[in-house]
């Protein structure tokens, strides 16, 4: 049985009040204290409402995911790589969930509040070692709660679950594509890391160029090996070897 907190995530004039006010407080630090610019908006107005998997490089814990809402609602408006004016935030798009680690999302009141805007928290399946990084089996529950939401909404998740940059991606994406068959968009951000701390709430260096790219949709084999689908996501959101290998000025921001 549903939680009364799971209730109200999909309860949605909850999320439109969530969006409304939690889109409103950051909209300047987007916009207007920072420089937003986004590009492949033409790949998103015509997809499905439902199995669509939006996978992206990570850097902060909530400015990335809501300058996505922030953009998912001006498309619903008919804006095409720009928020212009949010008034969008009056009937916005809220068709959308995002996966977040657990620990991070009840750390505070404000984290809390935002998982009503469509968090899907997940227990780590993972935890940094004092020497290396120590894998856990997947969370089965987890993966249930991912695949009702894509049954019904757009899904955004982190294949790598960290803001660290080209940390490897987690086999969990790559398994969850398998089952579902979503359509699946990459989508490569940059700046956030500059502009923001780490969980996105305070400003580190204004006058920051903030990116969004969204790519098209990936051709995938979903009959593939596990291993040969992640290894495509990474390269699409740029956080692969071979980009890594192209040198820090590829993730950093490049400040015009």
């Amino acid at each position: 049985m549903a939680t009364i907190g799971e209730r109200l995530r999909n309860f949605h004039p909850v999320r439109k009040l969530v969006y409304f006010f939690v889109g409103l407080f950051s909209y300047p630090g987007l916009a207007i204290v920072n420089k937003l610019k986004i590009s492949g908006t033409e790949y998103i107005s015509q997809l499905p409402r439902q199995r669509v998997l939006f996978v992206s490089n990570h850097q902060t814990y909530f400015a990335d995911v809501i300058t996505f809402l922030h953009i998912f609602c001006a498309i619903k408006w008919g804006k095409k790589n720009r928020l212009g004016i949010p008034y969008y935030l009056l009937n916005p798009f809220t068709r959308v969930n995002y996966v977040a680690a657990e620990a991070t999302m009840k750390g505070s009141l404000i984290s809390r509040l935002f998982l009503l805007a469509g968090g899907l928290t997940v227990k780590r399946t993972w935890n940094d070692g004092p020497k290396k990084e120590v894998r856990k089996g997947l969370d089965a529950s987890d993966t249930r709660k991912i695949f009702k939401a894509l049954e019904n909404n757009w899904v955004i998740t982190f294949p790598q679950g960290t803001t660290k940059p080209f940390a490897p991606g987690r086999k969990g994406t790559a398994l969850i594509i398998k089952q579902m068959k979503p359509v699946v968009i990459p989508v490569v951000i940059n700046g956030f890391w500059r502009a923001f701390n780490k969980k996105g709430l305070k400003f580190k260096k204004k006058g920051t160029l903030l990116s969004v790219t969204f790519k098209a949709p990936l051709e995938i084999d979903y009959d593939a090996p596990a291993e040969t689908i992640l290894a495509q996501i990474m390269d699409a959101i740029e956080q692969s070897k071979k980009h890594m290998m192209m040198g820090k000025h590829h993730w950093q921001t490049v400040e015009k």
